[in-house]
């Protein structure tokens, strides 16, 4: 019995290392996404995973959100495919 615990070992190590190094980043890099996904709202400008940039024009709680990536030209995207939102800039204050 021992002596199967002991061959078994450098398994359950290797599981151990696998969790703690790559499976829980990979859980919390995938839970801040959600919540920056669930936190998009109208005038946020965001990244596409396709690499479009764009401000949200409309943004609802469900699937879609329409961008618009030019003057006058509006589109369609699926909240999951936001790759980042970038804050808007601070007006600068000349009166310090």
């Amino acid at each position: 019995m021992d002596q199967a615990l002991i061959q078994f070992m450098p398994i359950i190590l290797l599981v151990v290392i696998f969790w703690f190094f790559i499976f829980r980043p990979q859980q919390k890099r995938a839970k801040e996404h959600q919540a920056m996904l669930n936190a998009i709202k109208r005038n946020d400008t965001i990244v596409t995973t396709g690499g479009l940039v764009g401000k949200v024009t409309k943004s609802v709680d469900g699937e879609d959100l329409e961008v618009e990536i030019s003057s006058g030209v509006k589109v369609k995207i699926v909240r999951s495919m936001v790759a980042d939102v970038r804050s808007k800039p601070e007006p600068v204050n000349d009166n310090k």
